[in-house]
């Protein structure tokens, strides 16, 4: 038979007693040690604490100086081009301009367009053809469907207003007349 004294007989004390647990070490540990202990962790998560919140403040800091860092270039390089079309309003012809005039007028206006391309070209922004193409709803933005027997059915057939990209992310959609087939 099996000897199940120690399980039976509650007033036997099993044998591993002797052995400390977890809760037995706590018992015999010294109150005092169990409170500086205690502190320690207190004192632990609060320095872990500011410290994560430190790390976050500065985070902010570093992205909102980068993006003024980003808008300050841009900025920069466009205030030539505000410059010269000030200058431009400044000396537009009147009603009473000779077709010269009217040409180095028009020229001046040309060469800022120019300036202002090459800007967006060096920021890598790069426009969306569209007059031509298939409708495509991830680029393109229809305002106006017309009915067409010389285009394709959902080909754009005017440009209303340009589109960009910035590198592969699309910056602003083309705005477009779309033909349909009747």
């Amino acid at each position: 038979m099996t000897d199940f004294a120690n399980d039976a007989d509650p007033q036997t004390p099993p044998d591993d007693q002797d052995t400390p647990t977890p809760k037995n070490v706590a018992l015999q540990e010294d109150p005092e040690q169990i409170l500086k202990e205690r502190d320690d962790y207190r004192d632990r998560l609060l320095r872990s604490i500011a410290e994560f919140d430190n790390y976050r403040k500065r985070i902010e800091r570093e992205r909102r100086e980068l993006a003024e860092f980003v808008s300050f270039e841009i900025l920069h390089d466009l205030l030539p081009l505000v410059d010269d079309l000030e200058r431009a309003l400044a000396a537009a012809p009147s009603g009473e301009g000779t077709a010269q005039t009217l040409a180095t007028y028009r020229t001046g206006v040309e060469l800022i367009y120019k300036q202002l391309a090459e800007l967006l070209r060096k920021r890598n922004v790069t426009p969306i053809e569209a007059k031509g193409a298939d409708f495509d709803p991830h680029v393109h933005q229809a305002v106006a469907t017309e009915p067409s027997d010389s285009h394709r059915d959902n080909e754009v057939i005017e440009e209303l207003r340009r589109g960009y990209r910035l590198g592969e992310r699309l910056l602003r959609p083309a705005m477009v007349k779309v033909a349909s087939r009747g």
